[in-house]
């Protein structure tokens, strides 16, 4: 091929050769895996395997250019390796939608790479995957982006500092990427109600663009379903301003459309699926009923009721301002309409209407996906930093990503590959700036703990076996010598056992799902003795 021929001048035969004979796992498919992957297949890297667990949702389309319109609500791990073979035919491609996270994807799984790239915008995320690289030994390239910043750089065990050896707050802004077609954070539920419901409703919504694509037997169904949801935006969009206005929006975006995404049996696996919420139902017996007039004396609930600002709302008050603020939203936009016929309302967190609609909207949602309420307050401040994932910056990163890879595969001390990041304003005329990387953090609870491994018949063997016969056997009889008036066992943030809670002690591991290769924390009460077990079933 033409692109080989290219590489190897580029590169040199050794290299070249070394990166053809590579397997990359790259976990993400998303602003920055998109971007990745089209360089990997055209860098001369032959072996991929493609993990990620989400469905593409039109807002990604702008960023994420191995997707189309009629790829929308399908796997982006399935549709990123279709386009990217297009780039180049000749490379393997293997894609999986599921969740890293996921049993099957052990330490033992983990070791048949020669290296791991993230691409992922979920901190936890991450977090598993940097201890999984550590137990299986495998380098790891890690990328982020948020706006127009960036960062990319090598973790290897021993060599380098690992994710965890730093503190990470839970970030105060959150990129757009983050809003999973299956919500599992409140902040995926709020993003939904801003960015995608407001603007649908009181915005310009990318779903009212003509759909022009040429039918075939593999699109057909799919391109069927968006011309069904365009047609039933529109019909929504009309009704606005009748007394079945609020119903008819609601029916849609809590049950219409949560009954659709039931019917994807493969998404509900290994997750909790979300519940439907019936309108009739809720409406039975709630103190205000709705009509299209403002003058009725009918006031926001949230107002009306006093509720305050730092108060959780209850279901039924949600269904309330739900439809209160959506009444009021749509006036002000009808009044607006007839003064100039193409306006539109915009998102403003100051404006109560607007943000009533959100929280109330957001919490719906939550509801639905079974994930933790939040209050007014702090959807507000939510609301307010996100920022949005920029295209260009994505492709910087990735770009740069390659750059380690190529690093990495030479060979020689990882522990000097630099650290990159992008800026956007500093006193030197560059963008990227170069950074040595730190040594592992020897206070470290993920990367400085020690790690064992143990044989156990995962279908015999119970959690009582584990500790009396491993844990705390003393070290000269081939056991761990620890203490069992403090040890506790995790695999996460999971409680298995600890003093206090004994629960699954007779439990055979397998019914406590531990499979084959997974890694359990082993803690001691001063955290100087912690252990990552793996398990390997014999």
């Amino acid at each position: 091929m033409s692109e080989d021929k290219n590489n190897k001048l580029i590169l040199g035969n050794d290299l070249f050769s070394k990166i053809a004979s590579s397997r990359v796992l790259m976990v993400g498919a998303g602003g920055i895996g998109c971007e990745l992957l089209k360089n990997l297949v055209l860098s001369g890297f032959k072996d991929f395997v493609v993990i990620d667990l989400d469905t593409i949702d039109i807002s990604n389309l702008n960023r994420q250019f191995l997707f189309q319109r009629l790829h929308v609500k399908k796997s982006k791990a399935h549709v990123a390796k279709e386009s990217a073979l297009k780039f180049n035919p000749e490379v393997k491609i293997e894609s999986h939608q599921a969740n890293i996270k996921s049993a099957e994807y052990n330490v033992a799984w983990f070791k048949q790479f020669t290296m791991v790239l993230n691409a992922l915008d979920n901190l936890d995320a991450r977090k598993h995957v940097n201890a999984m690289c550590l137990a299986a030994d495998v380098p790891l390239i890690e990328s982020g982006t948020q706006g127009y910043l960036g960062q990319a750089y090598v973790i290897k065990k021993d060599a380098t500092e690992c994710f965890d050896c730093q503190p990470k707050e839970t970030p105060k802004t959150y990129p757009v990427c983050t809003i999973r077609s299956t919500p599992s954070a409140p902040i995926h539920c709020i993003v939904w109600a801003k960015s995608y419901l407001f603007a649908q409703l009181f915005g310009n919504s990318e779903d009212d663009e003509a759909m022009e694509h040429e039918k075939s037997a593999d699109n057909a169904q799919e391109l069927a379903a968006l011309a069904q949801e365009t047609d039933a935006l529109k019909k929504i969009k009309e009704a606005m301003g009748t007394p079945e206005y609020p119903k008819t929006v609601f029916t849609k975006i809590f049950q219409t459309d949560i009954e659709r995404l039931l019917t994807m049996d493969d998404m509900w696996k290994t997750r909790q699926a979300p519940v439907p919420l019936d309108y009739a139902h809720l409406s039975k017996g709630r103190q205000v009923e709705l009509t299209n007039e403002l003058n009725d004396g009918v006031a926001s609930p949230a107002l009306a009721k006093g509720l305050q600002a730092q108060h959780i709302w209850t279901l039924g008050e949600c269904f309330d301002v739900f439809r209160s603020s959506l009444i009021r939203l749509s006036e002000r936009l009808r009044d607006k309409q007839s003064e100039k016929a193409d306006a539109t309302l915009e998102f403003d967190k100051d404006d109560d209407d607007a943000l009533e609609f959100v929280a109330a909207a957001a919490n719906l949602r939550a509801k639905v996906f079974g994930i933790k309420q939040t209050s007014q307050f702090k959807v507000k401040e939510m609301a307010g930093n996100i920022i949005p994932a920029i295209a260009t910056t994505n492709a910087i990163i990735a770009g740069i990503v390659v750059m380690k890879a190529f690093d990495v595969i030479r060979g020689g001390n990882i522990g000097s590959i630099k650290r990159t990041y992008l800026k956007t304003v500093t006193r030197r005329p560059q963008l990227l700036m170069q950074e040595t990387p730190s040594e592992p953090n020897p206070h470290c609870q993920v990367c400085q703990a020690t790690s064992a491994v143990v044989l156990l018949d995962v279908e015999q063997a119970t959690l009582r076996d584990l500790i009396h016969k491993v844990l705390v056997v003393p070290t000269d009889q081939g056991g761990m010598g620890m203490a069992d008036d403090d040890l506790s066992v995790m695999e996460g943030d999971r409680m298995l056992y600890d003093i206090e809670y004994e629960d699954n002690l007779d439990t055979p591991l397998k019914d406590l799902h531990l499979k084959d290769g997974v890694i359990l924390r082993i803690g001691s009460a001063d955290g100087d003795e912690d252990v990552d077990l793996v398990i390997n079933n014999r």
